[in-house]
């Protein structure tokens, strides 16, 4: 039994069934602030160059580009500069925008560098303010199917179910999910990229260590086994926390593993509402020296009250696809899109080792 599993199993949720934090007030300790609030957008250039040193016969390159536009984020265009042939392209179905680079064998040192320009801001769900909402059956249908690692069935189902035990609505039933990852998943530094996002095998072994798209979309297969729609939004750190927090920022001088896996969930007071235990969980392994192993420890709990239903606007949202086909890729679908993807005469390199094909990212603050 992991140390944050015997923690958790003391209460089996943080007052799940309500919206409220009430132990944020009697905290003994100050807690520190994280308190993000929709304001004024910010512009970002953000930049992705790879190079492949070693091209081994011809090959191919995909990048992704920002094509989540909403009241969070505007995608605008993009810019590019290579020595081989350049596409773009949108898979309409998915809402995936991505940039395909093709290099000849003859090519000595292949290199593509995309610009993309994103305002983005932060997002704060006010609780107290409901304004019913629906979607169209269709969206409905989209995020709340199964994907190859998230099925809705099964022990997925029989997890959540009996994690939301006693809520009655929607929002109550997503709240306790949240708590329920919060308190019971933890952040696994020594994963590789940002994780699988195999969540059957997560809580058949009971091993609910992993990163963002580990635990992101564990909460989104959750929300989606009750018909909750909820969908990961895969993208990447582009500045630091304007609070202060070390572990929920980038260096955008370079942004090499900046990638972070979000979520979102849709629900019928609120409309999408942006959630992120895997977050939580990172601060509570990593944002001091100790590992914190309760969520209402002063550090973790502003934290963990600001991700539910709300984020910071440093991070861009790539795109919310799962099984993603890349066009031409020789090794078949995706689990998600947030990494470069190069493959040569032997095969895919491996992106979650950059340095394998040299790929650097970049975001540069711009005035809009």
């Amino acid at each position: 039994m992991t140390p944050v599993r015997r923690a958790f199993l003391q209460s089996s949720a943080l007052s799940g069934a309500s919206l409220a934090w009430p132990w944020l007030a009697s905290a003994q300790t100050p807690v520190r602030q994280f308190t993000p609030q929709p304001g004024a957008w910010r512009s970002f250039d953000v930049t992705t160059r790879v190079d492949l040193l070693s091209s081994k016969g011809s090959a191919r390159v995909w990048l992704p580009i920002p094509a989540v536009n909403s009241d969070w984020q505007r995608s605008l265009d993009s810019t590019v500069a290579s020595n081989g042939r350049t596409e773009i392209v949108t898979d309409s179905a998915q809402g995936v925008r991505m940039l395909v680079a093709d290099f000849a064998e003859s090519e000595a040192r292949p290199f593509i560098e995309l610009t993309s320009r994103v305002q983005t801001r932060s997002r704060a769900v006010d609780w107290a303010s409901r304004t019913p909402a629906s979607l169209e059956a269709a969206s409905v249908q989209a995020f709340t199917h199964a994907t190859a690692l998230l099925p809705v069935d099964g022990i997925v189902r029989e997890t959540a179910q009996k994690a939301v035990q006693g809520a009655r609505s929607d929002a109550e039933q997503v709240r306790k999910l949240y708590d329920w990852v919060v308190s019971n998943a933890w952040r696994e530094p020594k994963v590789k990229g940002c994780g699988e996002g195999d969540i059957k095998t997560m809580l058949e072994t009971g091993d609910l260590g992993g990163k963002c798209a580990d635990l992101n979309a564990l909460f989104v297969g959750l929300c989606r086994s009750l018909g909750i729609p909820a969908r990961d939004v895969y993208g990447l750190r582009l500045a630091p926390s304007a609070f202060g927090y070390k572990e929920l920022g980038g260096n955008p001088a370079s942004l090499k593993g900046a990638q972070h896996c979000r979520a979102e969930v849709f629900l019928k007071d609120f409309g999408w509402v942006a959630m992120d235990p895997a977050d939580v969980a990172k601060v509570m392994r990593q944002e001091t020296a100790q590992w914190i192993k309760n969520p209402q420890d002063p550090v973790v709990a502003p934290v963990a009250k600001g991700l539910f239903g709300g984020w910071e606007g440093n991070w861009l949202g790539w795109n919310t696809a799962h099984d993603v086909k890349l066009p031409g890729l020789s090794d078949g679908p995706l689990g998600f899109f947030m990494y470069p993807v190069a493959q040569n005469a032997l095969g895919r390199l491996d992106s979650y080792s950059p340095d394998d094909f040299k790929y650097q990212i970049s975001a540069r603050e711009v005035s809009a």
